[in-house]
């Protein structure tokens, strides 16, 4: 991303590429904003509907981070034609176009091309009122940490990929990365955030890194606050630890400081690569009980609180 040029000025690009935030903000009009983001991946998971319900949950949700509603849906394939039976393709459209209904959004077409792995993924068009757009660089000095999935889905999935996670061990990790952030975010919307962004590829830390950076500021986590999935530290005695999560953990070295308590198969799984993880929310602390009650209600697979934004050296990480 570094090569791209600068955005162009514009005072109607609300959120562009500056921030590493989770989708690009356009101003229309004094009412109206459009969001957009794009995502697509390789299958996950075996099953093909469950896999088009995944890859959809994970593209909508940059929208539901930006605090936006989703309007229309493009569907991105590629699948081997001449490899796979078209029934796995057809299965996996109706997965996505399922979470699409839920999400209350529109599918409105697409493009497929050939290829020899087959890639699901979703081009989403938000709306929101351009004063009303929650960004990943507006954490302040006291906010409280809220996460709303348990994290270890990376870790997980590769076990599957390797046939060590059990039934219904697989069946758990499906069912949190299938559910949508649409909860979540009407749940911030409600009470009043500061930031927000969600928890994919580059893992909590990752991602968190990338708030306190935008944001210019510090993060403390408590690492045993933190909500995982129960299967993964089997799947890390293992080593069933995805590359993605490896790279994840070389990158935040100096970044993120450990306590020394602080056992390495932790550090990994605060680093694991997500597919489809929750939303990230800092909050005042005035307002943090309220938010994780509203959570609840709203059936989110987790809503707890992980740590606190404090001043300090910007985009640092202390894990205690």
């Amino acid at each position: 991303m570094r090569h791209l040029p600068p955005n162009q000025e514009d005072a109607n690009l609300l959120v562009g590429l500056d921030t590493s935030d989770d989708a690009g903000v356009y101003r229309l009009n004094e009412e109206q904003a459009i969001v957009q983001t794009v995502d697509f991946f390789t299958p996950v998971v075996d099953d093909p509907y469950s896999f088009g319900q995944i890859a959809a949950a994970n593209a909508l949700s940059d929208i539901y981070a930006m605090g936006a509603k989703p309007l229309t849906v493009l569907n991105l394939v590629s699948f081997p034609i001449s490899k796979l039976d078209m029934g796995v393709l057809a299965d996996i459209l109706r997965g996505g176009s399922d979470k699409i209904k839920e999400a209350g959004a529109l599918l409105i077409g697409g493009h497929s091309i050939d290829d020899p792995e087959p890639k699901y993924g979703l081009a989403v068009t938000g709306i929101v009122h351009p004063h009303q757009v929650l960004s990943n660089a507006t954490a302040r000095p006291g906010d409280v940490l809220i996460l709303t999935k348990p994290l270890g889905v990376g870790i997980i999935t590769t076990g599957i990929k390797r046939g060590l996670i059990s039934l219904e061990a697989e069946a758990e990790v499906v069912r949190v990365m299938a559910t949508l952030n649409k909860g979540a975010a009407e749940a911030a919307l409600e009470i009043g955030v500061n930031a927000l962004t969600d928890v994919t590829g580059f893992g909590l830390l990752g991602h968190l890194h990338e708030m306190m950076q935008a944001s210019k500021v510090k993060a403390h986590v408590d690492s045993q606050a933190v909500p995982v999935l129960e299967s993964v530290w089997e799947a890390i005695e293992q080593k069933a630890v995805p590359g993605g999560t490896m790279a994840n953990r070389r990158y935040l070295e100096d970044k993120v400081e450990f306590a020394a308590g602080v056992a390495e198969p932790v550090r990994l799984v605060l680093a694991d690569a997500v597919t489809s993880g929750g939303l990230l929310i800092a909050v005042s602390e005035e307002k943090a009980p309220a938010l994780i009650e509203v959570l609840r209600q709203k059936g989110t697979p987790a809503a707890a609180r992980i740590g606190q934004v404090v001043e300090g050296e910007v985009g640092k990480i202390e894990v205690s």
